[in-house]
């Protein structure tokens, strides 16, 4: 069965000064976290990669990452721009960012027809997590026997996504006997303490359980999820409000199908380490988090993506 992993990338030039080439190198070899993810879905078995880009990122997408990864897999592109809004729906002028990341999804249901996985551009989420969503993907029919729509989310213990270098805002899952997700805490301000974590209050630092598991935005979906999403975003329109701030957010929407009952989402776990650049202090940490994991041999140094 094909499988595609969809790489979120079209808010990376925001978040990195406003284009791709100020993404830093984390491997030995100019290796970018992306690198290690797509070597690691490729791994895992997906065969399909499929980058949701903003226009006009795609010359300098295509040269720094995307032309390498075609060399290994099949790639495709979407776009996500600013105005892709339904029918009678209007931009602000003033409003600079596109819809969010359940917009972003729906700019690709053109090139999206199996199985997918999306990933964050810039979380490194190890190898673990690939391999349990593809497993999840190929032995999974897209509708449960109720007529919900299956789907999947990846699931991180706290412990394993905190910053040395501040707080941290987690996504704490909750969910039934039966491992489904039944709702998403999202908890801000979770810091390292001598004991473990806790949330930072006004009044102090209220101890949280580090083996909590938390999302970290690694889903698996089929198909009929992009149709949902496009069904849906004339209703989040009408209700958002504040067009210069409001965005269509996979978490929201996923929270949305479970408060309806039209979805069945599979909590998965992985025990890997998450990797991200939360504060400017932890590129240091992730480089050499990525060195150990060279030394220990789980990857290659030059990563099969950068050798030429």
């Amino acid at each position: 069965m094909k499988t595609s992993l969809v790489v979120l990338a079209a808010g990376i030039g925001s978040r990195y000064g406003g284009g791709i080439k100020q993404l830093e190198a984390v491997g030995p070899n100019g290796e970018l976290i992306i690198d290690y993810s797509i070597h690691d879905a490729i791994e895992a078995g997906f065969d399909k990669v499929v980058f949701i880009i903003r226009k006009d990122l795609e010359e300098d997408f295509r040269r720094i990452i995307g032309d390498r990864v075609a060399r290994k897999t099949e790639v495709a592109y979407a776009f996500q721009e600013i105005d892709s809004l339904p029918d009678g729906f209007t931009c602000p002028p003033e409003r600079t960012k596109p819809w969010g990341t359940s917009q972003a999804l729906m700019c690709a249901k053109d090139v999206i027809q199996e199985p997918f996985a999306v990933i964050n551009a810039d979380d490194y989420y190890g190898k673990s997590a690939f391999k349990t969503i593809h497993e999840y993907l190929v032995s999974t029919p897209e509708k449960a026997d109720d007529g919900r729509d299956n789907m999947a989310m990846v699931s991180f213990i706290l412990k394993n996504t905190l910053s040395d270098n501040g707080g941290v805002t987690r996504g704490i899952c909750l969910q039934d006997a039966e491992g489904n997700l039944t709702g998403i805490d999202e908890t801000k301000n979770i810091v390292k303490t001598a004991d473990g974590a806790g949330v930072m209050k006004e009044s102090g630092v209220i101890p949280i359980d580090t083996d909590s598991l938390v999302s970290m935005n690694f889903w698996g979906f089929f198909p009929g999820f992009l149709r949902s999403l496009e069904d849906g975003f004339p209703a989040f329109l009408e209700k958002a409000g504040d067009f210069m701030k409001a965005e269509y957010l996979l978490p929201t929407s996923v929270d949305s199908m479970i408060k309806d009952n039209t979805a069945a989402v599979k909590v998965l776990t992985s025990e890997d380490r998450w990797f991200g650049v939360t504060y400017h202090e932890d590129k240091q940490s992730v480089k050499d988090a990525f060195a150990e994991l060279i030394a220990d041999g789980v990857y290659e140094s030059p990563l099969d993506l950068v050798q030429k």
